[in-house]
């Protein structure tokens, strides 16, 4: 029997490859996003069922759900993907843009998964898959609301792990670096005031630090094979860094204490 899979933020990028990818496994996909009736690459697999969430919306999360569970019987593992990264300067934030990166980033997440929990209990298992990023373990500058999130959302996963234990379900956290998506388009919510000479040469030094990682980018279906692995292994394993950046600075990450990561760092950056 077919297992079932319900993803987030399946328009592009890792939500897309990712839904594709277990589409290709067999699996049985509920890929959804805010404007389904512009999917159309998903919709010519037989087993993608393309529906509408917006994680900032908890009635359609719970509808959405509850119809998952009624087409299919069982959700098997949600993938909480949706979200996007606000880089600059903290002070040229307004509040509503502060919000709106918490509220997608991590409130979104903690919407779909309260959902879809008491599903898990009833069935004694299920696998939470938390798309974080390497960036959830560490900082560039400029990035004070998205690394806000990402630590947000290993700090969750963390401990929510422990909960679903309790039951038979997991949580897993995959820790993606420089991906081959749109995250520099429509997924990226870019800030300045260059009129802060403060902060631009930082920001000079960012951007060519940030150009030189995209330079490594690896096609979002990397991550969505790390994602399946995590799925499928059957292991207590809760943190998968995905990408061949990540692996390496992640790895450095946990051999360094703080001061000295930081430090090289801020050496990196003219700091």
């Amino acid at each position: 029997m077919s297992k079932t899979i319900l993803i987030t933020g399946s328009s592009s990028g890792i939500g897309k490859a990712t839904a594709i990818f277990f589409a290709e496994q067999g699996w049985h996909v509920i890929a959804t996003m805010r404007t389904p009736e512009n999917e159309t690459e998903l919709n010519t697999f037989k087993n993608v069922w393309v529906t509408k969430l917006d994680v900032s919306d908890p009635a359609g999360i719970q509808h959405t759900v509850e119809e998952s569970i009624h087409r299919f019987g069982k959700i098997d593992v949600l993938v909480n993907n949706a979200g996007y990264g606000a880089y600059g300067p903290l002070e040229v934030f307004d509040r509503e843009s502060i919000l709106r990166q918490f509220n997608t980033n991590v409130i979104g997440l903690l919407d779909v998964s309260r959902a879809v929990i008491p599903h898990f209990r009833a069935n004694k298992g299920g696998v939470i898959i938390n798309v974080s990023s390497m960036g959830g373990r560490f900082a560039f500058p400029f990035g004070t609301l998205y690394h806000g999130t990402k630590f947000a959302v290993e700090g969750i996963s963390e401990s929510l792990n422990f909960e679903l234990a309790t039951f038979g379900g997991k949580v897993k956290i995959i820790e993606p670096g420089a991906t081959a998506t749109d995250f520099a388009g429509r997924s990226f919510d870019f800030k300045n005031d260059t009129t802060i000479a403060a902060y631009q040469g930082l920001m000079t030094t960012l951007t060519k630090m940030m150009d030189n990682l995209g330079s490594m980018s690896v096609p979002a279906r990397v991550v969505a094979e790390k994602i399946y692995e995590a799925a499928t292994d059957d292991t207590d394993q809760l943190r998968y860094p995905a990408t061949p950046d990540a692996q390496a600075l992640l790895g450095k990450r946990s051999k360094e204490d703080d001061n000295t990561f930081i430090n090289g760092l801020k050496k990196q950056f003219g700091l």
